[in-house]
């Protein structure tokens, strides 16, 4: 079984993608940015990182998963030399988790005010729990 999750975004239907797409008892979520439901980026490197891993948090919960059900991130970021900030934040949300991780340098994206894009793999072990 097939379910597809949707921001809203006119990005998703122009470009022909959804925000997250469940098969069984794994969740792949699409990259996602910290632009706020206006559109809008604000903030450093550390603050984008919280707020997108935020924003996926809420995307998990609408799927019925959760953070520790998270398997493997994927942080992509246009200025290496701040890694650290974005490493900051995505400890202190996986710190204990520890899911596989790849910290990617890109050039930057179609908003430059955006530092930073998350993608995530969930995997329900339990789906009873």
């Amino acid at each position: 079984m097939r379910t597809l999750y949707s921001s809203g975004s006119a990005w998703e239907n122009k470009m022909g993608y959804s925000r997250a797409v469940q098969v069984g008892d794994t969740l792949y979520i699409s990259a996602t940015s910290a632009a706020a439901p206006d559109g809008s980026v604000t903030g450093d490197l550390y603050e984008q990182t919280r707020y997108t891993l935020e924003k996926l948090g809420s995307v998990l919960a609408e799927a019925g998963f959760h953070y520790e059900d998270v398997v493997q991130s994927k942080v992509y970021v246009t200025n290496i030399a701040d890694w650290e900030l974005a490493a900051q934040a995505h400890g202190e949300i996986f710190g204990d988790i520890r899911p596989a991780l790849s910290l990617v340098h890109v050039l930057p994206f179609l908003d430059a005010a955006m530092l930073v894009e998350v993608e995530l793999v969930a995997h329900r072990v339990n789906p009873d729990a």
